[in-house]
């Protein structure tokens, strides 16, 4: 009996060490081989006292963290750039490390945009502005439609109340046009135009939606050059060019830097019936009702609606009703709006 139950616990023992050894082989293979390589190189390249002390450095996690490629030459709004000097070429590798390695949001930002660039690049196309644009709402608002900064700037294009109103934006009560999608887009290319009219220049036109185009004619005037790359700035501004053309840069060779995806990982365009309204709604949640919709489906959609009702004040507004055969997913996504985003 004795023996029986030593055989048993024996037994019992060995499944749980395969068990064991099932459940982290992926780990334990990954550590051999990372051990092996340095050892390998270590060997190769150095003699035996650095190969024993690159043995004892070894890593000790799984995976490895690179630094990604600075090109020398960049084009923002068909310009070349010249990235190799100093200040520049280090400008450009921290916002490259920063977006490369915060996984998890610049993927979501490949995503969101297979939805909302089909809106807004035919915008800035009709509006004579660089489609390199659409990178400035990417960083602006991560291409939230809805959010807020500290300073209250609003949208994707984040205009504060008293700017979007003097680029056309209706802001009531009830309606704020910062947080529609075309709409705010349109207005942000009012802004970029006067801005180009003033600078000749479209880097310090990015830099002046930041910084403001006071701030920056102040500086080029005070700093004696030409151009706000040139320029010595509060670090937000400083950094604010480097960062649309890392983002770009991102967008266009994702896989490049890290990011693998799927046509059935990014989020689809949402087919819509507009209805065009020109009276007041007293009540979202029963209008949503009457068109099949959720209330929560009205605002999504329309993220420009403030309040529970609406107020047009002699206005017509377009509302953007979801089609209800377009609101799942229960086929895999098929549409890429940029085919460099996806693996074959």
């Amino acid at each position: 009996m004795i023996a029986k139950n030593l055989i048993c616990d024996i037994c019992e023992i060995r499944a749980l060490f395969e068990l064991y050894i099932m459940s982290n082989i992926k780990n334990i293979l990954i550590a051999s081989f990372a051990t092996a390589a340095v050892c390998l190189t270590a060997c190769i390249s150095f003699g035996s006292d650095d190969s024993e002390r690159a043995h004892k450095e070894r890593p000790l996690v799984s995976s490895m963290t690179i630094t990604p490629e600075v090109p020398d030459r960049v084009s923002f709004c068909n310009e070349e750039i010249d990235m190799t000097r100093y200040d520049r070429h280090e400008a450009l590798d921290r916002e490259l490390s920063t977006f490369t390695y915060l996984h998890a949001s610049t993927m979501l930002l490949i995503k969101r945009a297979n939805r909302y660039f089909p809106i807004i690049e035919p915008v800035l196309r009709e509006e004579g502005v660089p489609d390199d644009f659409k990178y400035l709402a990417v960083i602006e608002s991560n291409l939230d439609p809805r959010i807020q900064s500290r300073a209250k700037a609003v949208g994707m294009w984040q205009f504060l109340e008293a700017t979007g109103r003097q680029y056309g934006l209706t802001i009531t009560p009830t309606v704020d046009e910062r947080c529609h999608v075309e709409k705010a887009a349109r207005a942000a290319c009012r802004y970029l135009k006067d801005a180009y009219e003033k600078y000749g220049d479209w880097a310090s036109v990015a830099a002046s939606y930041n910084g403001g185009m006071g701030r920056i004619s102040r500086e080029l005037a005070r700093q004696n050059v030409d151009r706000s790359l040139d320029l010595w700035l509060v670090e937000e501004t400083t950094r604010y060019v480097y960062r649309i053309i890392a983002i770009k840069q991102i967008f266009e060779h994702p896989y490049k830097y890290g990011f693998v995806l799927q046509t059935k990982d990014l989020y689809k365009p949402i087919a819509c019936t507009p209805v065009e309204i020109s009276r007041d709604i007293p009540d979202l949640a029963d209008f949503a009702s009457e068109q099949g919709i959720t209330y929560a489906d009205l605002k999504r959609f329309n993220p420009w609606l403030r309040d529970r009702k609406l107020q047009t004040n002699g206005k017509t507004f377009t509302l953007l009703i979801p089609q209800k055969e377009a609101m799942n997913y229960l086929e895999p996504n098929t549409y890429v709006h940029n085919p460099a985003w996806v693996i074959k």
